[in-house]
């Protein structure tokens, strides 16, 4: 069975240490993004190496960041996000406080 969802994608992905990221795009089927509070890239960072599938482009499946203003009832509506390193931890560029 295949499920066709509309979410926004994961435009870019400049974290070289995950291994769903090649060519900076992200190749997991979909990620969550925060933790409630912090809009980490939550669920998603595998910290392993060529693990992509090089047909899937990365979708926002949810966003439980309450504070960002595109997110809606647990759900991204952005176009599209980033996500990059913030310091030490992977993070939705895209983010914007409510």
């Amino acid at each position: 069975m295949k499920m066709t969802i509309d979410m926004p994608f994961v435009e870019t992905c400049t974290v070289s240490g995950c291994g769903y990221n090649k060519d900076e795009k992200c190749h997991a089927r979909a990620i969550t993004i925060g933790d409630g509070v912090h809009p980490g890239c939550d669920t998603s960072f595998l910290g392993a190496p060529g693990h992509t599938h090089e047909n899937n482009l990365a979708g926002v499946g949810a966003c439980k960041v309450m504070g960002c203003s595109f997110n809606s009832d647990l759900e991204c509506g952005a176009d599209n996000i980033a996500v990059s390193m913030k310091g030490d931890s992977v993070q939705c560029m895209t983010y914007h406080a409510r």
